[in-house]
């Protein structure tokens, strides 16, 4: 089976190919000739994964899932959330979304956060949800060089290093995408 993940992301699609089975193949944006920024305008990250797929599956005719993620962090009400890519601005860079990030929760003692990821999957015609959640807290200092995003930053529950410096597979089994991921196999299952 070959099935549209729809996303540019290299390391979002590293990280959900070591997860499936032979079996399943998936096609980049790029190998189907999508090369256009695909719009995520929503307000929700639910909304965000269904804006994706459901763009994908309009204008290309392709079964597809697509995914979103944020980071929830408590003392700043949920945010960054929805905007966790573009925190900091536009030009969606990871280093300056950390550094608001730390710069905002300096004065907090509640670090507690979590990550969320929600895929939306559309195949045969119907349109499916699974989500994946990851408790944690935010680190005072970046530690780690592995994964992207917040990682440096972020500390799973019952862990003491951040997900920057797992590898790939301990990330799959607790992360937020992982979860999800899991679920969308149980569902093809």
């Amino acid at each position: 089976m070959k099935i549209v993940f729809a996303t540019n992301n290299q390391n979002k699609i590293n990280e959900v190919q070591a997860q499936l089975p032979g079996s399943i193949t998936l096609l980049s944006l790029e190998s189907i000739g999508c090369t256009e920024d695909i719009p995520e305008t929503a307000d929700t990250i639910e909304a965000n994964a269904l804006q994706k797929a459901r763009y994908i599956k309009e204008k290309y005719g392709y079964d597809c899932f697509a995914d979103d993620t944020g980071l929830e962090v408590e003392a700043l009400d949920g945010a960054p959330g929805v905007y966790s890519a573009r925190y900091a601005g536009d030009q969606k860079s990871p280093e300056d979304n950390i550094d608001k990030l730390l710069s905002e929760l300096k004065d907090k003692t509640n670090k507690n956060a979590r990550f969320k990821t929600v895929i939306a999957l559309i195949f045969n015609g119907k349109e499916t949800l699974f989500t994946g959640i990851c408790n944690g807290k935010i680190s005072e200092t970046r530690k780690g060089n592995k994964g992207f995003g917040y990682d440096p930053v972020f500390i799973p529950e019952g862990f003491s290093e951040s997900f920057a410096e797992m590898d790939l597979d301990q990330k799959n089994k607790i992360g937020h995408r992982g979860k999800a991921v899991r679920k969308l196999l149980e569902f093809f299952q």
